[in-house]
């Protein structure tokens, strides 16, 4: 392991010494101190002041000591080093959320080499899917998200709610290296990608042969072989780019989006409008709302460019009642059925029953209920449609492809079902995501 630097926490009081010192320095006379000796002296101290980018920030907070020459890390080297242009382009991906990633594993005392996990992962796209299931930045299954209590439903999928999906993970990691290996990160890496089950299989496989049972000694799938070395080979170019002919994009070592709770539900459309930006820019950096609109809880949050923020709050101070979403009572009359409310509203079945506290579908006349005012299926501005036209041989996932949606969400939009024949010459309309 090589000797940690300065944490955070550190750098924030050296920097606070430093304005303490730039105030007492103000209040002296050029008399009292020679010019030659301020200019050096106090121009040092400003060298070390001026702002980082992430990417220092990364390099400072790597912790593994490795071999480079080691066949599997020196593969991988060799490959990024052949493969510049897509290292960048991945990078330039996590420019929203390398920084509070990167803070978020040093606040857990974690190597920072995690905080590229998310390049092999997922290559920094928060709504990366597997066809295995794995959904998200970490690609987290199904079954690990329920049992990390990831929240999954028809407003929302933590799993690709950046900010929830890296908790999840990184509890996740944190628990497999303390439950089964003592803490070893790079035996829980090993765990998070083919499940503690066969990693600790393996272990016990190589010690019965006289090996350590470190990572390094196991024989284990071939994907969770390349895992680790992929990792510590990224590392490695990411420690000196220019070594390797990559060139990173600068991102600044501060925080990219604001956090702002909200008095009530609010469509991503609207909102956007309030913060003065794209509405693009805001479905982006919230992909976790999947109606397009926030949370119905009591105080739903929602993540905005950090230099949109006050803007947003103070339109959002000015007009709330025109910028909330609004919910209404509705009383049950003569054939009402709540599948039938559920179907006027535009929203499933279920979330009328969380939203009134139904146990089932049974309801009576004269019943109070809560539903939404209008209908909660949010579209996008028209100048963010696109209409296609089809081709001959298109299917619904060949078009979905060359767009980057989804099958299910061009049936939607359209009103089709999911394995309809499309006619060449047929118009569909998507959307931006």
């Amino acid at each position: 392991m090589t000797n940690r630097p300065l944490s955070r926490r550190g750098r924030h009081l050296a920097g606070g010494l430093l304005l303490t010192l730039t105030s007492l320095a103000g209040g002296v006379h050029a008399a009292a101190m020679p010019p030659e000796s301020s200019g050096s002296f106090w121009d040092a101290l400003m060298v070390h002041a001026q702002p980082r980018d992430v990417w220092e920030q990364l390099r400072q907070g790597f912790a593994w000591s490795f071999d480079a020459r080691e066949p599997r890390v020196k593969h991988w080297i060799d490959y990024y080093r052949r493969h510049p242009r897509g290292v960048a382009e991945i990078a330039e991906r996590a420019r929203p959320w390398l920084y509070w990633i990167t803070q978020e594993v040093e606040q857990r005392d974690m190597p920072a080499e995690i905080a590229l996990l998310p390049f092999i992962e997922s290559a920094y796209k928060p709504t990366a899917k597997h066809p295995g299931g794995a959904t998200g930045l970490w690609q987290l299954m199904p079954g690990t998200s329920d049992a990390l209590g990831v929240r999954r439903d028809w407003w929302y999928d933590g799993r690709v709610d950046v900010i929830r999906s890296t908790k999840a993970a990184l509890d996740y990691l944190q628990q497999q290296a303390d439950q089964w290996y003592d803490g070893d990160f790079e035996l829980a890496l090993a765990a998070y990608n083919a499940g503690a089950g066969t990693v600790n299989r393996a272990i016990r496989q190589a010690q019965a042969r006289g090996g350590s049972g470190d990572y390094w000694s196991l024989h284990l799938p071939r994907q969770t072989m390349n895992y680790v070395p992929k990792l510590l080979a990224l590392s490695r170019i990411i420690a000196s780019p220019q070594q390797y002919g990559v060139q990173l994009p600068s991102i600044p070592d501060r925080p990219a989006f604001a956090r702002v709770e909200i008095p009530g539900q609010i469509d991503l459309s609207r909102a956007a409008k309030l913060a003065g930006i794209a509405p693009v820019r805001l479905r982006r950096l919230n992909p976790g709302l999947l109606q397009n609109m926030t949370l119905p809880s009591r105080s739903p949050a929602l993540l905005v460019p950090a230099t949109a923020r006050d803007t947003f709050v103070a339109a959002l101070d000015r007009q709330p009642d025109a910028a909330l979403a609004r919910w209404q009572r509705y009383r049950v009359r003569r054939g009402d059925t709540l599948s039938a409310i559920a179907a006027r509203q535009g929203v499933p079945i279920g979330v009328l029953r969380r939203e009134n506290d139904l146990r089932g579908n049974m309801i009576r006349i004269g019943q109070i209920l809560r539903v939404p005012a209008g209908r909660m299926t949010a579209q996008a501005d028209p100048d963010e449609r696109l209409v296609v036209k089809v081709r001959p041989g298109d299917s619904l996932s060949r078009i979905a492809a060359r767009h980057d949606v989804t099958a299910a969400e061009i049936a939607r939009w359209n009103g089709l079902d999911t394995a309809a024949y499309l006619h060449p010459g047929q118009r569909l309309t998507l959307y931006s995501h």
